[in-house]
């Protein structure tokens, strides 16, 4: 196994790891706010921004996992009217490289938004948490999804130069 394999072996341990304990964390907290707020008739103040900081962090990682494991949703009509194999993997490298386009336009983006937060120094009213915490989830997510459709391209193209070096031969 490569350095590159391991490193992402980690890294998706790690994430999974995150996404289980930002997943029960806000199960627990909206069980817990309702409990209080309808059976002790207690507020609990700054909740709702640590469930919403926790979401988006779930949320970001889980999308930076399905694209790790390319699980996530696509529109493979291609395969519904051809069943010509290479038609299909040049449509797939199509689609791959338009998510790398797309990706680095994310990842710019994320970073404008991640700068700009914090650059500013906004904070949430309760417990002061700057907002680039939550918005980091974005940019996060955005390098690791650019990285993982890179990897699907490299992917993409040496598939169909194998299958073109196959029919030439």
């Amino acid at each position: 196994m490569d350095h590159l394999t391991r490193i992402d072996n980690a890294l998706a341990f790690i994430i999974k790891v995150a996404v289980t304990v930002l997943g029960l964390f806000i199960s627990f907290a909206m069980v817990g706010g309702i409990v209080f707020r309808a059976l002790l008739d207690v507020q609990v103040f700054g909740l709702e921004e640590l469930v919403l900081i926790a979401a988006m962090w779930l949320y970001m990682l889980g999308a930076a996992l399905a694209s790790r494991e390319r699980s996530h949703l696509s529109a493979d009509f291609f395969q519904a009217f051809s069943d010509n194999e290479a038609l299909h993997d040049a449509m797939r490298l199509i689609a791959t490289a338009l998510s790398v386009v797309m990706a680095a336009f994310f990842v710019n983006w994320s970073y404008s938004l991640f700068s700009w937060g914090f650059d500013k120094g906004q904070v949430t009213p309760v417990f002061g948490i700057p907002q680039y915490i939550s918005q980091g989830s974005l940019l996060i997510a955005s390098i690791l999804l650019l990285l993982y459709v890179l990897r699907d391209l490299i992917h993409d193209v040496s598939k169909l130069f194998r299958r073109a070096k196959a029919v030439a031969q």
